[in-house]
């Protein structure tokens, strides 16, 4: 599998139906849950954006959704946005993938003047946020149904 160093790989990141990038939510953010489990209020907030990276075929291997919320570890932040549903193929990490879908989430962001992006990530992506801009608010705690998280918030 390619690195880090290796080129982006051709694929297409557009905005998409929340519903287009459910099996790919299911299988890597809720694998062995109901499918019903990847659903969440973004999914059918009517200002959400959802993308994804499609390959030539129109495969999904990547995802993320944005949507207003305020956000509860600044809760007098105005402009919040929470992202999350962040999932990549395990095939297509490290290839650029997941730092594509987050510049056209934020690239979105910015052009609807939202003034905060914020998500509670799963701890093995916490230097992916970071690299980001991403700041740790709060301590780690554990989902008992997905595992470890930590609170993250990135002023625009």
């Amino acid at each position: 599998m390619a690195g880090r160093d290796t080129p982006p790989p051709p694929l297409a990141v557009e905005r998409v139906d929340p519903t287009l990038t459910h099996a790919l939510r299911h299988r890597v953010l809720r694998a062995g849950q109901p499918a019903s489990a990847v659903n969440t209020a973004s999914d059918d907030h009517p200002e959400a954006a959802a993308f994804a990276a499609r390959t030539g075929d129109g495969t999904v291997v990547g995802t993320v959704i944005v949507a207003p919320e305020p956000c509860p570890f600044l809760p007098d932040h105005p402009g919040a946005w929470r992202l999350r549903g962040m999932a990549t193929e395990e095939a297509w990490r490290s290839r650029g993938v997941g730092a594509r879908l987050l510049a056209a989430a934020l690239d979105h962001l910015r052009a609807q003047g939202a003034a905060l992006v914020w998500c509670n990530a799963r701890t093995p992506a916490r230097a992916f946020y970071e690299r980001a801009g991403f700041r740790v608010h709060g301590e780690e705690w554990v989902d008992p149904l997905i595992g470890p998280h930590v609170a993250m918030a990135l002023p625009l």
